[in-house]
């Protein structure tokens, strides 16, 4: 035994010893006072992570269970099976990795070119005085307070007309899709965008271009590493945009092969396969996890970039 060790051993003096039991005692009467103030607060926590949680284990279960139909279904399934995933992987009728790398490429070339656009267009009503800048920050944002929705004849003339000309941006392309999906999230981007921008000081530009800086290298050099959190709620918000967007994608996308994740999958619950809830959910469950690596991944940036964004406008 070390010298060391026997010190550990020894007991404490009295003094100390009461010293460290009364620290001990306050500590557990604070955690207690505490507790009893907050307890609400535990339990609404509690009812709201169950009640959020309470779909997802209901789709994790329909997707392992050998019952097609919802009425029978359980939290719990009495009998777990991989077929639902086997019909979406080996059906020749199901383009099932044909619609996820659609998904896939247009939510990452619209959340990309989304955040692109966005911090050129933020980045000069934030720091240049030009005429016109009231009325276009202005008509952002009566743009959107319209929903996409409203628009959707309008869209789909435009497109059709388009594409007579140019084919590639026409109706039943993923390249047409991507550039509505782009207009509409442009508004509220730019402004998001302005705000966090406007928290930047202008001095950080005095100073570069003193040290010889040309107007990209301060852009591309000093204001976007500074503007990260933003730009990654940005991406992040229009990614899943993207991903879950239905209404405009059924109206310009026509081929199966087109398809996005969203509209692919509804073949599974529409009126000729109204009992292929398995597939479906097996289906929702494996579009998670690109969604959910991606806000793990952006999750330290999230915070900084919202309240950013609002403080100033």
């Amino acid at each position: 035994m070390s010298i060391l060790d026997g010190a550990r051993e020894q007991p404490l003096p009295l003094g100390l010893e009461r010293a460290d039991e009364v620290v001990r005692t306050k500590r557990r009467r604070g955690w207690r006072k505490e507790l009893r103030a907050t307890w609400w607060r535990h339990v609404v926590g509690i009812l709201a992570v169950l009640f959020s949680m309470f779909p997802l284990v209901y789709v994790a279960s329909a997707a392992f269970n050998a019952v097609p139909s919802l009425s029978g279904a359980e939290v719990i399934p009495d009998r777990l099976t991989l077929h639902n995933f086997g019909i979406l992987f080996h059906d020749e009728s199901t383009h099932f990795f044909r619609w996820y790398a659609n998904t896939l490429i247009i939510a990452t070339c619209t959340a990309i070119i989304t955040v692109l656009l966005g911090a050129l267009a933020a980045y000069a009503f934030s720091r240049f005085r030009f005429k016109g800048r009231r009325m276009g920050l202005l008509g952002l944002l009566l743009v959107q307070m319209f929903p996409q929705l409203l628009l959707i004849v309008a869209i789909y003339l435009i497109v059709l007309q388009t594409g007579k000309v140019f084919g590639f941006i026409g109706l039943n392309t993923l390249t047409g899709l991507i550039l509505v999906y782009l207009a509409g999230a442009m508004s509220v981007n730019v402004w998001l965008l302005k705000g966090f921008f406007d928290t930047i000081p202008a001095e950080l530009d005095e100073s570069a271009r003193v040290d010889g800086a040309t107007p990209s290298q301060v852009f591309w050099g000093v204001i976007l590493p500074l503007a990260a959190p933003v730009l990654a709620v940005i991406g992040l918000f229009s990614f899943i945009g993207v991903v879950n967007e239905f209404v405009i994608a059924s109206v310009l996308l026509q081929n199966s092969e087109k398809f996005t994740l969203a509209l692919g999958l509804r073949s599974f619950i529409d009126q000729q396969y109204a009992e292929h809830w398995g597939p479906f959910a097996a289906g929702v469950l494996l579009s998670a996890p690109p969604v959910v690596i991606l806000f793990l991944f952006l999750q330290r940036f999230i915070v900084s970039g919202l309240t950013g964004g609002a403080v100033k406008g």
